[in-house]
């Protein structure tokens, strides 16, 4: 059963993602330290992002033949988008929702996880689709 789930893409980016989502959270708890909530949510997609460039390009899509400055462009074009939704998310949770709610447990880490967690489908087919897609080759 295991060996069937690691042969299925999609589960292994959900298991990259989920790391490069720690990465991505726990730098931002860092980061609060130092700058604001909605700053370091920012900062720390950036190192949340090229964690999961790595762990996606080793462990999930096949070769695309692109040179890796190009993939990572084209990565970062696709987490652009999900960077927007998981900022909206975020910010929106933490500083309008929350507490008109009356949501006080820990709001930042909340609204943060679900912010990191909301672009899983369109990220996967985004970087299928556009970033790792194969070279075509040109007569």
């Amino acid at each position: 059963m295991l060996t069937s789930l690691t042969r299925n893409p999609f589960i292994r980016f959900i298991v990259t993602g989920g790391i490069a989502a720690g990465v991505n959270i726990g730098s931002r708890v860092l980061l609060s330290l130092y700058m604001s909530f909605e700053i370091a949510v920012v900062v720390a997609y950036l190192f949340g992002m090229t964690t999961a460039y790595i762990l996606a390009r080793l462990f999930v899509f096949e070769r695309s033949g692109q040179a890796v400055h190009h993939e990572y462009m084209r990565f970062a074009l696709v987490n652009m988008v999900a960077l927007a939704q998981v900022w909206l998310i975020s910010v929106g949770l933490a500083n309008w929702l929350f507490p008109l709610i009356g949501f006080a447990w820990h709001p930042d880490l909340v609204a943060h996880t679900i912010g990191v967690i909301s672009p899983v489908f369109t990220s996967y087919y985004g970087h299928k689709l556009f970033t790792f897609r194969p070279k075509v080759l040109q007569l």
